[in-house]
Parts: C-alpha cells; sequence; structure tokens
C-alpha cells in the first residue's frame, strides 16, 4: 500500500501534470492513496510513501512537511531546491532554518551570505544565484533510508557529489500519448514554436535573436512563444527591436487542449534552458511525443538526449550563432525534418512510454518497502549464479552492481 504524495491537476503545476499521467497506470498496479492536499499523515496500513518534489514552495511546501513526519521515498524533480526551501524557511520566520542551509551548503561562506539576503543588504539568491546554492541537503537526508527517484544521471551524479548514499533510482520521465490534437491555425512556414514558462533561463532573448537571422532567408517564418511571461523580461520591447512585431505570436496560460494544437501546429520546437535547475523537461518530452524535431541546450539532463533525436545547441558565447544554424538547418531542409520526427516518435515511445514507466516504478517501490531483505535476496542470487557460471571475478561483479545500485 503506497500512500502517494504530489500535486494534481488543475494545479498549474508540470509535476501536477506528471502525476495526472501517471497515477492512473500505477493504481493498474498497486494498491495507490493518494494524499489530499495538505494531509501529511500517511493512511493506516501504509507500506511506502511517495513524495514528488520540486522546487515551489507554494506547490511543494507541505509535501515536505509530510516528508519530514513520515520519511519515504522522494521523486526529486528539480535538485535546486533554493526557492523551495527560502518559502519553508524564511517565509515562515525561520531565518535560523535558512541560514543553517546555506551553511550546510557553503559553510561559514554561505551562513553570512545569507545573513546578507535577510538584512537586505543581497538580492534574493533564490533570484539571482539559485543554481550556486541547491539547498538540497534535508531532502536528501529524509530520502536516505527508503531511496531517491531521478529523472536523469545529472540529477543522480548531483545526489552522489552530495553524498547521498541510499538507493537510487533512474526513471525516465513518461512520455503523454499523443492526443488526437488538430493542429493550431498559424500562418507562416516555417513555424517554429517554445512552450513553457517564458524567461531568461529558456533563453528566449536568444531566440529572438536566432529567429531575426532564420527570417532573412525564410521572410514568412513564425514563432510561438507558448506560456506566461516572467516579470523583467520586457518580450514587448525585445521583439519590437528586432522587428519581429509581424513574425512572433504570444500566447500566455493556455488549457490543455490548446497547448496541443498549438505543438501540432510547429515544424520545429525549442527547449532551450541555462542555467538549470536540475530538471527534465516536461515541455521537451511532449514535442518529443508529437514527433516534433527539437532543439534543446546541450547540459545537464538535455545533454543526455540522443543525438539522433535532438539538435544541441551549448549556451556560450556563439549560442546566438549555433541555434540560428540549427533552425536554418532544420528550415531549409523538409527531408532532415522528417528525419528527426521520426526518431522522436520513436525514442519517445520506447524510452519513456508510459506502461514501462509505470513497471519501474512499481519496481522502486518494491525495493523500497522490502528495503534491506530484498537488496540481501538480490545479492544471494547474483551470488549464486555467479558461482553456477564459474564467475569468479568478485572485483567486476561488486562494480557491476554498484553500478546499478548496490553494493558499497
Amino acid at each position: 500500500k503506497v500512500a502517494y504524495y504530489s500535486p494534481l491537476p488543475p494545479e498549474r503545476s508540470g509535476i501536477a501534470d506528471y502525476s495526472g499521467l501517471l497515477v492512473p497506470a500505477l493504481l493498474e498496479r498497486v494498491d495507490l492513496v493518494v494524499a489530499d492536499r495538505g494531509s501529511t499523515k500517511p493512511p493506516r496500513g501504509t507500506d511506502l510513501s511517495v513524495y514528488h518534489v520540486g522546487n515551489n514552495p507554494d506547490v511543494h511546501g507541505w509535501i515536505v512537511d509530510a516528508l519530514r513526519r513520515t520519511p519515504g521515498v522522494v521523486v526529486l524533480h528539480d535538485f535546486v531546491l533554493h526557492h523551495l526551501v527560502a518559502g519553508l524557511t524564511l517565509a515562515r520566520k525561520d531565518v535560523a532554518g535558512y541560514l543553517n542551509a546555506m551553511e550546510r551548503d557553503a559553510g561559514l561562506p554561505g551562513r553570512l551570505l545569507g545573513l546578507g539576503v535577510v538584512d537586505g543588504c543581497v538580492p534574493p539568491l533564490w533570484s539571482t544565484r539559485p543554481e550556486d546554492f541547491p539547498l538540497a541537503g534535508e531532502v536528501l537526508d529524509l530520502a536516505r533510508e527508503h531511496g531517491l527517484i531521478v529523472h536523469s544521471d545529472h540529477v543522480r551524479a548531483r545526489a552522489l557529489g552530495a553524498g547521498f548514499d541510499g538507493p537510487i533510482w533512474r526513471i525516465p520521465m513518461p512520455v503523454w500519448p499523443a492526443p488526437p490534437a488538430e493542429p493550431a491555425q498559424v500562418e507562416g512556414e516555417p513555424v517554429i514554436g517554445s512552450f513553457g514558462f517564458l524567461n531568461a533561463n529558456k533563453r528566449i532573448p536568444q531566440l529572438l535573436e536566432a529567429f531575426a537571422v532564420v527570417r532573412t532567408r525564410h521572410p514568412r517564418a513564425r514563432l510561438l512563444l507558448v506560456g506566461p511571461e516572467t516579470p523583467g523580461l520586457e518580450l514587448e520591447q525585445r521583439i519590437a527591436a528586432l522587428g519581429l512585431v509581424d513574425a512572433v505570436e504570444r500566447h500566455g496560460y493556455v488549457d490543455e487542449e490548446r497547448f496541443w494544437s498549438l505543438i501540432a501546429a510547429c515544424d520545429v520546437a525549442v527547449s532551450l534552458r541555462w542555467p538549470t535547475m536540475g530538471e527534465t523537461s516536461a515541455g521537451a518530452i511532449r514535442v518529443l511525443s508529437l514527433a516534433k524535431p527539437l532543439i534543446v541546450s546541450d547540459v545537464d539532463a538535455y545533454g543526455e538526449l540522443r543525438d539522433d533525436v535532438v539538435l544541441k545547441v551549448a549556451p556560450d558565447e556563439r549560442e546566438v550563432e549555433s541555434l540560428a544554424a540549427a533552425l536554418l538547418l532544420l528550415a531549409d531542409d523538409p527531408a532532415r525534418r522528417a528525419s528527426f520526427s521520426e526518431a522522436a516518435r520513436s525514442y519517445a515511445s520506447s524510452e519513456h512510454g508510459l506502461e514501462r514507466v509505470a513497471d519501474l516504478y512499481v519496481r522502486a517501490f518494491e525495493e523500497a518497502a522490502g528495503g534491506p531483505a530484498v537488496r540481501e535476496q538480490l545479492l544471494r542470487d547474483v551470488a549464486r549464479n555467479a558461482a553456477d557460471v564459474g564467475l569468479e571475478d568478485s572485483e567486476a561483479i561488486g562494480s557491476a552492481l554498484r553500478e546499478v545500485g548496490f553494493g558499497r
């Protein structure tokens, strides 16, 4: 019996959408009880509690409160949790909690920097430098006994680097079964789209500059920017300065059906991010599920996508030039777009298929609930089978076990 803590639709959260997709598949496999929002006590008879943790305190604060009361498996959607921790400490008048978290991450200099934030001498670090101070320590501690579920090798490596020594399972983000989306009516060719919250980390200024280059060769090209705009981005001024007023189509928050139809209308999609918070992009996975050619930043979890599935652009001093070249490569060559489209379709269904992901979750639940007994039985079976086939290289066996999260 599994208690499941997560935001759920209609809450406006990518993790809510994620759980809205995953929960029905898990219900077919385990006795799953979805916790009511704000509940911190697992139901009677629970064998295991599972907590989805992201960086938004408004969405995940109550989940961390429940995790503190009853530790369990943590699904870590973002490695950088600075905004979450600030919301759980400073926003609750717990200055000491924030300073302790900063000191844990960065020693005495971190504590002093935190004091500067509290006193108003230093701009809020969750807005200016969150990637430098992830503040994930407490959540990792609370997950140590039961385990951590991550979506990428990048987050796995960062957790290990932070000293986490509990079980870790890497489970891909599930793909949304592509709905029969009727493409939205969008004038222009090719149509290029960027989806999700619009902010500087999504490299929107660089995308606009690269798109201006594309327009010199493809004057009918159209750019869709779909998602709420972060204050301070000054999109309207940027678009006007580049002479793109008639070429950029902006949408704020749209409902699910409209979101899918806008993706379906695109010839190419762009999902850039730097710096990252260690997340795996749900928007990118959605794009792949609709078999759309995709350009991503060549960093962290994004860089783990296969080179034959996506085009990658490094967020360096040549980013605009590289992005423009990638866009033109796809805009100029319909056959190449078709090739990437087919690769995206195949990759999304095989690597991120919902049924496969749900099975991996259940396997992790069983191992976490069984704890040491499961690991002991597995190691015993490995030893017995190795002896049966005459495999005596214990060092190689140990190394292989460590690679998949067993052994020390």
